[in-house]
């Protein structure tokens, strides 16, 4: 079902987001409840619908459990959740087959072409990526993420007991503080902008699923969709709910360096088909990842993507390469249809020349605090796949974990609402509609859109890939002031949907800078020149708390 035109709305079910986890939620809860599903604009437009690589899962008969588990937390650094871990791993092959079930298909063995060695058994065609001690991650061509998407939004807007509200954007949950409610922190439902007529709408739900996704447009340079400016960690946040390990955001290693090429990733799976990062050096490329990693090019994403960026630093470079011209043109252009035909025209042919890459802002690994069943620290509250910390993650995520965690964690949410059922006793005529009091429309959108710029610009030079004590100083510094000129923004005029972005994305900023500034060490994607390297073992997660103070109505 699609669209609604009423300004107060009542469900079983309210989801915000409509990539892996929401879509997939979506079509679990309707099993039972009346869902409504929001979305920015529409529901292709996500991060998920960019995911090129695939989803990790043990299929192989040379595969095991035991293999994917100890791959996720030697990538993690110390921080996974061991429990965690073994329960999504395990849980990973149900969740295939009900993307199977739900329309997905995942590309077979002798689909792609050429490949004279026999490297695993099954029915799939499985990748390797950075990190992978095997085989194990199932794909769909080189375009994943936007065939699942296709599969799943398909299935979701033909089921009677869903409904899809597009240009729709999330501006702040409701949660006991807009009552006068004096038992547990709990969600009662969301207040929600209809970007086409700014009308802010009042959804009224006994189950609030976010599904938000990441917040890469934080930074300067990012491979995410212009949707990912981290409202679901705001808005958590906002709401009193734990924060945790926001200062673990991983760099992508290969987004692909062309003027004409937005946000475009050259597939880690490009690499696990036997790609090689060059450097040039007189004229000459050189080969480097054998001096920084034994893994090579398959070395986790953290230490390939700090590699190029020293590289360039060093030599002085705008971009590295990746030589894959040793494979032939019929297996490219089969195994990577997508990547293949973006590159040829803008003028490589993968099959001929290097790939001009450069590392950009990719996953955010910590992001809400939840246990395995998307649980947060607010009753009747959930977070499910990029928005979430789960502890699946650690330091730093292993490739093609992340739509495998957001699969399991969409299912065991609605499980677990299924069977606790943890109903509010509250009349819902105590909670109010939104208001504006007396804010008026701004005359001076040039302050949103600097704002804007300054904090990505600045997210990237001083807290990116490698940081220093004295550039989180500097970061803190600017975030403060610019968070104290949003605020009074947001209070003097009329929301619109770039200043809620806004809003949400200098909140985002402030939590990474205190998470990392927090953190005395280097450990997985979190590298501070003024710390040594990792630790063996041990390491502690990094909590952010909003600290309890008399609540004002337009937070």
């Amino acid at each position: 079902m699609e669209e609604s035109g009423e300004t107060r709305i009542f469900c079983d079910y309210l989801i915000i987001g409509s990539g892996i986890a929401g879509l997939f939620a979506a079509l679990k809860a309707a099993e039972d409840g009346e869902v409504t599903l929001i979305t920015k604009r529409k529901p292709e437009e996500c991060n998920t619908s960019y995911a090129q690589g695939g989803i990790a899962c043990v299929t192989a008969q040379e595969d095991s459990f035991e293999e994917h588990i100890n791959d996720t937390l030697e990538t993690g650094a110390g921080l996974c959740h061991t429990d965690v871990v073994r329960s999504v791993v395990h849980s990973a092959p149900d969740r295939i087959r009900d993307l199977i079930n739900y329309g997905v298909g995942f590309t077979k063995r002798g689909e792609v072409g050429e490949d004279p060695e026999e490297k695993h058994s099954g029915d799939f065609d499985l990748g390797q990526e950075g990190g992978h001690s095997r085989r194990r991650v199932l794909h769909s061509g080189d375009i994943t993420g936007k065939q699942i998407v296709d599969a799943l939004v398909a299935r979701c807007r033909e089921h009677p007991r869903i409904t899809i509200l597009t240009d729709h954007m999330a501006v702040d949950l409701i949660s006991s503080r807009h009552v006068r409610w004096q038992e547990e922190n709990c969600c009662l439902g969301a207040y929600v902008m209809d970007r086409r007529t700014r009308m802010i709408k009042t959804f009224i739900s006994k189950y609030t699923l976010l599904a938000t996704g990441g917040a890469g447009k934080v930074y300067f340079y990012t491979s995410n969709a212009d949707t990912a400016s981290g409202d679901g960690v705001a808005m958590a946040y906002r709401a009193y709910a734990d924060i945790a390990n926001m200062e673990f955001y991983q760099f992508h290693p290969t987004c692909l360096f062309h003027p004409q090429a937005k946000s475009f990733l050259i597939s880690e799976a490009v690499r696990g088909e036997g790609a090689q990062l060059k450097v040039r050096n007189n004229g000459d490329y050189d080969r480097f990842m054998e001096r920084y990693h034994p893994y090579g090019e398959l070395a986790p994403r953290d230490a390939v993507a700090r590699a190029i960026d020293n590289e360039l630093k060093c030599r002085g470079e705008d971009c590295a390469f990746l030589d894959i011209t040793h494979r032939s043109k019929s297996f490219l252009k089969k195994r990577f249809p997508n990547i293949y035909d973006t590159c040829y025209r803008l003028g490589v042919d993968m099959s001929q020349d290097l790939i001009p890459v450069v590392p950009a802002a990719h996953y955010c690994c910590g992001g809400v605090k939840t246990d395995v069943n998307g649980c947060t620290t607010v009753k009747n509250l959930y977070a499910i796949g990029e928005v979430a910390c789960s502890g699946l993650h650690g330091a730093n995520r292993l490739a093609s974990n992340s739509l495998l965690e957001a699969a399991v964690l969409a299912c065991n949410a609605v499980e677990h609402i299924r069977n606790s059922r943890m109903s509010v006793a509250l009349d819902h005529e105590e909670i109010p509609d939104w208001s504006s009091g007396d804010a008026v429309n701004s005359d001076e959108e040039i302050v949103i859109s600097h704002n804007w710029d300054e904090i990505r610009l600045f997210m990237w030079d001083y807290v990116g890939i490698v940081r220093t004590n004295k550039r989180l100083e500097r970061a803190k510094n600017r975030i403060r002031l610019i968070r104290n000129e949003i605020e009074k923004y947001y209070w003097d005029f009329l929301l619109t949907p770039d200043l809620v972005e806004l809003r949400d994305i200098a909140s985002v900023a402030e939590m990474i800078i205190d998470s990392a500034t927090s953190r005395e060490e280097s450990r997985g994607l979190h590298y501070n020149l003024d710390y040594p390297a990792n630790s063996a073992g041990g390491g502690k997660d990094t909590l952010l708390r909003r600290p309890t103070k008399a609540i004002l109505w337009k937070e």
